[in-house]
């Protein structure tokens, strides 16, 4: 997977949960989806859309009603699906939340190894410094990512690293997407 595929999917909050509840299973209609995600419908309605928009979810052909139709993986959409559905495999509820948010997932697949600021910054450059100041610090308060400074450095710097389940995540994307 492209790590700009994978920005473009985080941007959607509810997308990896969808994309993890038909990879285990739950039928591709909206009411068993809603009950698997806990989305609302406007929420999954964009989540659904983006999802087609990008290539990873299909009309099932010939299935479901025309109001109440059914949605199945691509090719792609099961290689990302299988990814979201280890990353909810090792998180728990109370991680979703910081998992949904845009730069969540693109910042933990640079960080499967020490990193300085500037390096993320390098290997995302849709990224603006602010926004990846704003999700080291949330991984940060959640224990997430640890942050370091060099005190030998000159100017002394920030070294991140992932940690406790931000490491766990990040050791699972970071193998299975590729930077552009």
């Amino acid at each position: 997977m492209d790590i700009i595929l994978l920005v473009n999917i985080t941007s959607r909050a509810w997308a990896m949960p969808i994309l993890s509840a038909l990879q285990s299973g739950t039928p591709g209609r909206q009411a068993p989806l809603l009950a698997a995600t806990g989305a609302s419908r406007t929420a999954f309605a964009q989540s659904m859309d983006h999802l087609i928009e990008q290539g990873l979810l299909e009309r099932n052909p010939g299935f479901g009603h025309p109001l109440r139709p059914e949605f199945r993986l691509t090719d792609l959409g099961r290689q990302v699906a299988a990814i979201a559905d280890k990353i909810n495999g090792v998180s728990t509820e109370e991680d979703w939340p910081l998992l949904r948010r845009s730069w969540t997932l693109p910042v933990l697949t640079t960080l499967h190894k020490p990193s300085h600021f500037i390096d993320i910054k390098r290997r995302l450059p849709a990224i603006t410094d602010r926004a990846l100041s704003q999700s080291l610090k949330s991984m940060e308060a959640r224990d997430w990512v640890c942050r370091r400074v060099e005190e030998a450095a000159r100017p002394p710097r920030s070294i991140y690293t992932a940690v406790n389940s931000g490491g766990t995540i990040s050791q699972i994307i970071s193998s299975e997407v590729t930077f552009s």
